[in-house]
């Protein structure tokens, strides 16, 4: 078990743990929560070793693996495939051992080298490294780029995979949704369910949290507390410990209360001096219950807008995507990613996006705000239309040297200095706060400033792209709560499940170049998605079966037809030697030639033994021609079937049955093409023997 005694720890002047006492048993999962600053990236980099404790103790099993999530990727050649499986450091020690023992000719080594790779599971590492980098959204294509070739957002997703395929005890896990989507969250939750080790994550996503921990740690007061429960059941039990400890210090403050008044009216009587002094024992005696200082939560809310237009937006036969180089009308170069985008977006709808990185999401929500034009359709806006636009980038967009009333004041008109303070205050920028440089903020600080000068101009349709990727539990919350009791619409792109249940209630899925309603809720996206991902697994398998076996027949047939070629030589020689011997032995005083009754019997001979081998090559020959007709038809029919399963519009869940029928006959036809390819090599082999 991990065991922490006594612990302390201080970075420079400020200590984070003092004298806190926890155990993780074996096999738990565990969600390690608190402050920004409370000083869980440091625990993390206790349990690594890369931090001593200034007092106490901390413990694990000396024998654990250990994995983690690196934050730094090499720029190398290096392909994502190989880059996953060095994850596995004792599978790349053994493939290292057995090339040595190889090149030295030792076959013992090799011999034992090999064994322990099938110890460690080796021969499968390939196929579970593609897997995982399936899960995590790479396709075929991009598992052999090479590292170098990916952005910083997608080598995190390497370092991720790589951290997965360590076949570890312990799995440290810090912020690992930052940089995915909502298929790939899925994805990774089921993953970690599986997981077999202990594992300790930080996260402030609280539906994966929920979905993935059992266990919560909590960081507060420079004291680790264990709950017992995923994050929703620590916000229960957080509540009622906070009531209860609330109750008994006010509680305890009337029994102080009492006894100090007793003192302070008899403390001078010398008739109630003994008495007083025992209740000033009795003070001194009672160890006090700290108040709850329960720090204000942050709050905000979106102010009323001027106008309401209806409809909002109306699209029509848009096509999204980014123009050529030279601009409107200029195809060259042109990318569409969405074609015949039809919508129509009503006063008060609230829409959620769903869909990989990569379909169009980001894409959408540009085309909708103006920031890219339509390559072909319109978008007509209603009158009055006001919009509030968060880019998954929006914090690039601020001026670092700039203060918070500097970015407000420039869009706020004549507002008086006074209405912008109190403004940013509402957003926790007070006093010397609002007039500081942003360049020393925060991310979650600068998501906060970004949301604020979107809710000042009083949108009616907020277009939000990923607005949580900076913001800590409490931020979100707020946020999730204005959304909630915002009075406009809302279009919604967020990989925080808690948020799109909150704050929508309708949901597109964008994919495959289409925008389309999707029938059900998130529960039933994430079964979709987990049914897709394990129907396209189950293709993969049959594709890579049956490649195996047509590679195999392919062999079979050539070592058959080199087999053939091998004893037709050996019959020639065999046969040019019994000619040698037959001349060298034959009688020259009578040549056969001159015989005319022996000739005669010998061509009938040779007739007699042509017919028989004739009558008996003949079924033999007909069987294979028949085989081979079946071979072909079967053949066809399965190519049909593959092509159905590879195209992704199979994948739709309008046609999932379809799909799942077509896996299932593809299945039957592999199995009787195994068939008949067998029974095509058995007459194949028998007829040689004959011809032999």
């Amino acid at each position: 078990m991990i065991r922490f005694n006594q612990f302390s720890l201080a970075r420079g002047v400020k200590p984070l743990f003092e004298n806190t006492t926890f155990t993780l048993n074996p096999g738990e999962k565990a969600g390690l929560i608190g402050a920004n600053g409370a000083g869980k990236s440091t625990l993390f980099g206790v349990l690594l070793g890369r931090l001593q404790a200034d007092g106490g103790d901390v413990s694990f099993p000396p024998t654990w693996q250990v994995a983690h999530v690196s934050q730094e990727t090499p720029a190398i050649e290096r392909s994502a495939l190989d880059y996953t499986l060095d994850g596995d450091a004792e599978l790349r020690a053994i493939e290292a051992r057995i090339d040595a023992a190889s090149a030295s000719g030792d076959g013992n080594e090799e011999a034992e080298a090999h064994a322990a790779l099938a110890d460690v599971d080796g021969y499968t590492a390939r196929s579970r490294a593609e897997t995982l980098l399936a899960g995590l959204g790479f396709s075929q294509v991009e598992i052999g780029r090479s590292v170098m070739s990916f952005s910083g957002g997608w080598r995190m997703r390497l370092n991720l995979a790589q951290a997965l395929m360590c076949r570890s005890d312990l799995l440290l896990l810090d912020e690992p949704t930052n940089h995915l989507d909502l298929d790939a969250i899925v994805w990774l939750e089921d993953w970690l369910r599986r997981y077999p080790g202990t594992m300790l994550v930080i996260s402030h996503d609280r539906e994966f949290l929920d979905a993935v921990t059992g266990t919560t740690l909590h960081l507060e007061n420079r004291q680790i507390k264990r709950y017992g429960g995923n994050y929703s059941q620590f916000e229960i039990l957080r509540a009622q410990q906070i009531a209860l400890q609330q109750s008994a210090f006010q509680k305890q403050q009337k029994t102080i209360e009492h006894l100090q008044s007793f003192v302070d009216r008899f403390k001078a009587k010398a008739s109630k001096a003994r008495q007083a002094q025992s209740r000033v024992k009795a003070l001194e005696r009672i160890e006090l219950i700290a108040p709850v200082y329960a720090s204000s939560p942050f709050t905000f809310s979106f102010r009323e807008p001027d106008a309401a237009p209806n409809p909002m937006l109306v699209v029509d036969d848009v096509d999204c995507g980014y123009q050529g180089q030279g601009g409107v009308g200029d195809t060259k170069g042109t990318t569409t990613i969405l074609s015949h985008v039809k919508l129509s977006i009503q006063n008060g709808q609230r829409i959620g996006l769903l869909g990989a990185n990569g379909q169009g999401k980001s894409t959408l929500i540009k085309t909708l705000f103006g920031e890219l034009a339509t390559l072909a359709g319109d978008v007509t806006r209603g009158k009055g239309l006001e919009i509030g636009y968060f880019a998954q980038h929006q914090l690039e967009t601020l001026r670092s040297d700039d203060s918070p009333l500097q970015h407000l004041s420039r869009i706020a008109g004549g507002a008086r200095e006074q209405e912008l303070r109190n403004f940013l205050g509402s957003f926790n920028f007070n006093g010397d706060m609002a007039t500081s440089s942003i360049e020393r903020f925060s991310g979650g600080e600068k998501a906060r400033l970004a949301l604020a000068l979107i809710i000042w101009r009083k949108p009616n349709l907020l277009l939000l792209d990923e607005p949580t990727n900076h913001l800590d539990l409490e931020t979100r919350h707020a946020l999730t709560t204005a959304l909630a009791q915002f009075d406009g619409t809302l279009i919604l792109v967020s990989h925080d499940r808690h948020l799109l249940r909150a704050t929508t209630d309708a949901f597109l899925l964008v994919g495959h170049g289409e925008v389309k309603p999707f029938d059900g809720d998130l529960d039933d996206y994430k079964d979709w998605l987990l049914d897709s991902a394990r129907i396209r697994a189950m293709a993969e398998s049959r594709a890579a079966s049956a490649a195996a076996t047509a590679a195999y027949v392919a062999s079979q047939a050539a070592s058959a037809e080199q087999a053939r070629a091998t004893q037709a030589q050996a019959a020639a020689a065999t046969a040019a030697q019994a000619a040698a011997q037959a001349a060298a032995d034959k009688p020259r005083a009578v040549p056969e030639e001159s015989d005319p009754a022996k000739r005669r019997e010998q061509r009938r001979l040779d007739a007699a033994a042509r017919q028989q081998s004739a009558s008996q090559r003949k079924p033999l020959q007909m069987r294979i021609q028949t085989l081979e007709k079946d071979l072909e038809t079967l053949n066809a029919q399965k190519a049909t079937l593959d092509a159905l399963i590879a195209d992704p519009a199979s994948y739709d869940a309008a046609r999932k049955s379809a799909l799942t029928d077509a896996l299932r006959k593809q299945g039957e036809l592999t199995g009787r093409i195994a068939d008949v390819e067998n029974a095509w090599l058995q007459a194949l082999e028998e007829l040689e023997q004959m011809d032999a």
